[in-house]
């Protein structure tokens, strides 16, 4: 009897949910396991069958915030970023077209895991950004109709090692190494991508702060520019490029960065053997 009313009770809050305009999703794992796709709401996290931007479908679980672990909102086969895409962030005028690069998925952390300084680091910058996340399949979309292929939004914090991305011939060691971009801690479906207020803080101390709306390249030229190129999936991500400028992390220290509507991603750095 208890697993039939936990189940109607997700089926009644799916249909509630779905009323909403805003819809907030998570990924959690408990005591090691395998993580899960969870929507949240004030009495739970209900689990979900998949991923949202694929099914809405509930598996009647239902498990409370204290009781797991959050991981990455995100399961991306594809990661792009975005160079130079604030004015605080460049000097002269801006490109013609987007500084487009990628990195491995395997860089993605989540809100509660550890920003691993590299042995040979001794430069190692935060960029608070704000990241999109493909809803279906993209190819050749026009500006017009981008709105359409963005699911969610989630904040992140794109980690940088200067010295890595001045000497190296390209960034992909330098803005992709092992556990460099932390996301999180949440993903919101129909949150304003146009009006977001992107605050990153050093301890505390508030360090970058400007508005989505100040974009160079928005996030629906930015998709609409990739899918020209590339065949973005349900899942895929796309990073907004930082503003203002950076300075070093140390370990002990910990970067939040705030998405106003969406929620604060915080990590700590921790010196790598």
């Amino acid at each position: 009897m208890k697993r039939s009313i936990t189940t109607i009770s997700a089926v009644v809050f799916f249909l509630i949910s779905t009323a909403v305009s805003a819809q907030t999703f998570v990924r959690y794992s408990q005591d090691g396991g395998d993580a899960h796709w969870g929507m949240v709401h004030d009495d739970g996290i209900y689990q979900l069958a998949d991923a949202p931007y694929n099914s809405m479908d509930h598996t009647g679980v239902i498990v409370q915030r204290e009781e797991v672990k959050l991981e990455a909102p995100v399961d991306p086969d594809l990661v792009f970023m975005t160079a130079f895409n604030f004015r605080s962030h460049i000097s002269g005028e801006p490109a013609e077209y987007p500084g487009l690069f990628t990195v491995p998925s395997s860089s993605i952390v989540g809100p509660e895991d550890p920003i691993v300084r590299p042995a040979e680091s001794r430069n190692l910058h935060y960029e608070a950004e704000m990241a999109i996340v493909v809803g279906k399949h993209a190819e050749n979309v026009s500006v017009e109709d981008a709105a359409d292929y963005i699911f969610g939004v989630t904040a992140g914090n794109d980690v940088s090692e200067r010295a890595w991305q001045g000497g190296d011939i390209q960034w992909v060691r330098a803005k992709g190494s092992r556990g460099f971009n932390a996301v999180g801690p949440v993903l919101v479906q129909g949150a304003d991508y146009k009006n977001i207020q992107i605050t990153g803080r050093l301890n505390g101390e508030v360090r970058q702060e400007e508005n989505s709306s100040d974009l160079i390249f928005g996030m629906e030229e930015m998709l609409s520019y990739i899918s020209r190129y590339f065949t973005l999936e349900p899942g895929d991500m796309i990073w907004s490029g930082t503003m203002g400028s950076t300075r070093a992390m140390e370990p002990g220290d910990v970067y939040e960065v705030e998405l106003s509507g969406i929620g604060i991603l915080r990590n700590t750095v921790v010196q790598g053997k």
